[in-house]
């Protein structure tokens, strides 16, 4: 299940993750962004990781895949929110090949991870 987080910044949108996520989920999630593109004319995404990247059926992981490449020019910043050091790392990684600026956070930085998300905030 994906479900959009609340009471976030008006620049930013933001989804948490718990159980499994199929493919329908992330249509939800492409429809929500696409409303945000429109409204802002970029992409400041954060995705909080309540579950394991295991819970993600195949089709989920291919249109997250596509949500990524489908908007790839209005990526602003985007923040991953986990305790999963692996997907901090592929974060990080991530980053170099991709428009825009990806970050990776532990859950315990959440309030860190939407300001930075929101560009009230600079990290090096």
């Amino acid at each position: 299940m994906i479900e959009k987080i609340k009471e976030l910044p008006a620049n930013m949108i933001g989804f948490k993750t718990a159980g499994h996520v199929v493919k329908g989920d992330v249509d939800f999630v492409k429809s929500e962004v696409r409303l945000l593109i429109d409204k802002t004319s970029k992409l400041n995404y954060l995705l909080f990781f309540d579950n394991s990247p295991t819970d993600f059926t195949l089709g989920a992981w291919l249109h997250e895949a596509l949500l990524s490449i489908k908007n790839i020019t209005k990526w602003t910043r985007a923040a991953i929110v986990t305790d999963c050091q692996r997907m901090i790392n592929f974060t990080k990684v991530f980053n170099a090949v991709m428009p825009g600026e990806f970050k990776g956070f532990k859950k315990e930085d959440y309030l860190l991870a939407v300001d930075w998300t929101a560009e009230k905030i600079d990290l090096d």
